[in-house]
């Protein structure tokens, strides 16, 4: 369905009238469906994941940076948060952690607990480093076209291999994600957007196991041991990819969050 923002949602609804509500926010590159087997595993659960503004069938909705991705979280959950009967949350993967985290900032009062998997702060210090070196590189040039951005990108974060299994369909579909996940790239090489220890909203940080990336992984050790009241949770053999890959595991982190105390 496309909302009035312009932003396509996918949405579960439970039977229960006074069910909990929980907002999954998809990474750079992704898309809402990639929720799709969590979701499934979740039939109690009232659940909205949405393309971010950009991405997908939101592509019309424009590009923005993260503020701008922050702002749809915030009046998704304001409208989300008045209809229901029952607890928010807001679970965020990857750079969509860092959405969340900000959407929580902004307006605590909208969640009653949040999550975010390996989110993106490299501003916290925390950044690849190659084998050999002993500080991380610098920060590699956009590619002037952003669907070859896009490209590189995929092979990044999957393989080159992964990239040639597309489809031709398919690989012109990541391409023309291409601006929008140029605007996220940039946000994060900006500057810390926010204050992540001034969170106040109950949250879990979740990783993969010791095959996920260890700056993934020391960012979120460092998130459990620094934000107030907010825990650290691993997905043992999983790496980024979890809700993809171990969506039991990533269900099990979902409802760690969702038993968060009350504030």
């Amino acid at each position: 369905m496309i909302h009035p923002s312009g932003l396509h949602l996918i949405a579960q609804r439970a039977t229960a009238p006074d069910a909990p509500t929980v907002i999954f926010v998809h990474g750079s590159l992704d898309r809402a469906e990639s929720f799709r087997r969590v979701m499934r595993r979740l039939p109690d659960v009232d659940i909205v994941a949405y393309d971010r503004r950009g991405y997908q069938r939101s592509r019309a909705a424009g590009v923005v940076d993260v503020d701008g991705h922050i702002a749809d979280l915030v009046e998704l959950a304001t409208e989300l948060g008045s209809r229901s009967r029952g607890e928010v949350f807001a679970i965020g993967h990857s750079l969509g952690g860092v959405v969340v985290v900000g959407a929580a900032l902004s307006e605590p009062r909208i969640f009653d607990a949040i999550g975010a998997f390996e989110p993106p702060m490299p501003w916290l210090g925390f950044r690849p480093v190659p084998p050999g070196d002993a500080k991380p590189r610098e920060w590699a040039p956009l590619a002037e076209d952003p669907g070859e951005e896009a490209e590189r990108f995929f092979c990044r974060m999957m393989s080159p291999t992964a990239w040639q299994r597309l489809t031709d369909e398919g690989r012109a579909d990541r391409r023309a994600d291409g601006p929008a996940l140029v605007a996220d790239l940039r946000s994060m090489r900006g500057g810390k957007p926010f204050e992540v220890t001034d969170l106040s909203v109950p949250a879990v940080f979740g990783m993969g196991g010791p095959h996920s990336q260890p700056h993934h992984r020391q960012s979120v050790v460092w998130l459990g041991a620094h934000v107030p009241g907010a825990i650290d949770y691993e997905i043992e053999g999983a790496q980024h990819g979890a809700h993809l890959s171990h969506p039991d595991h990533f269900v099990t982190f979902t409802r760690a969050v969702m038993e968060r105390p009350a504030r």
